[in-house]
C-alpha cells in the first residue's frame, strides 16, 4: 500500500498536502499576529480618544474659568467706575453750592456797601465827561454777577469732567483686582 502512494500522483498529493498544511500554519500565525496588532491599535485608539476627551474637557474648564474671571473683572471695573462717577458728582455738587453761596455773599456785600454809601454821603456834583468819551466806571469791563456765576459754574463743570475722565481712564480693565 505504501508503494501505491509513492507513485508520482501520490507524491504530488503529499507535497500539496504539506504545502497546504504549511500555508495553514502561516495563515494561523498571521491571523494571531493581526489580532494582536488589532488589539494594540484598539488600545491606542481608545487612549487617543480618552486623551482627546480630556483635552476638550480641559479647554471647556479653562473657558469657563476665563468667563468667570471676565465677569468678576467686569463687575470690579463697573463698581470702580460707579464709585468714581458718584464721587465726582458729589464733588461737583459741593463745589457748585460753594460757588453759589460765595456769589450770593458777594451780591449781598455789594448791595450793602451801595446802600450804606448812599445814605451817609453828601451829594457831590459830578464832573463833566472827558473830551475823549465817557469815563468808565471801575469794573465796567467785567462780567455781571450772574454772568460771572455762570462762567464759574461752567469752569467747575469742566474741571470735574476732566477729573472724571482722568479717573475713568486710570482704571485698567485688564489688570488683576487689587489684593484685599
Amino acid at each position: 500500500m505504501i508503494l501505491r502512494l509513492l507513485n508520482p500522483q501520490g507524491i504530488a498529493g503529499i507535497a500539496v498536502s504539506l504545502a497546504l498544511a504549511i500555508l495553514l500554519v502561516i495563515q494561523k500565525a498571521e491571523t494571531h499576529h493581526s489580532r494582536k496588532q488589532s488589539g494594540e491599535f484598539e488600545q491606542l485608539y481608545r487612549a487617543e480618544q480618552s486623551s482627546f476627551a480630556e483635552t476638550v474637557a480641559n479647554y471647556r474648564a479653562a473657558a469657563a474659568t476665563a468667563r468667570a474671571a471676565d465677569l468678576t473683572n467686569g463687575q470690579r471695573v463697573a463698581a470702580a467706575q460707579q464709585t468714581i462717577s458718584e464721587r465726582t458728582s458729589h464733588d461737583y455738587q459741593t463745589r457748585l453750592a460753594d460757588a453759589r453761596a460765595r456769589a450770593e455773599r458777594l451780591r449781598l456785600d455789594s448791595a450793602a456797601a451801595a446802600d450804606s454809601g448812599a445814605r451817609g454821603a453828601a451829594p457831590v456834583p459830578r464832573l463833566s465827561a472827558a473830551p475823549g468819551g465817557p469815563a468808565q466806571a471801575p469794573g465796567q469791563d467785567r462780567l455781571s454777577g450772574s454772568d460771572a456765576l455762570v462762567a464759574t459754574e461752567q469752569a467747575i463743570q469742566l474741571d470735574e469732567l476732566i477729573k472724571w475722565v482722568k479717573a475713568q481712564t486710570a482704571i485698567d480693565p485688564n489688570s488683576a483686582p487689587p489684593p484685599h
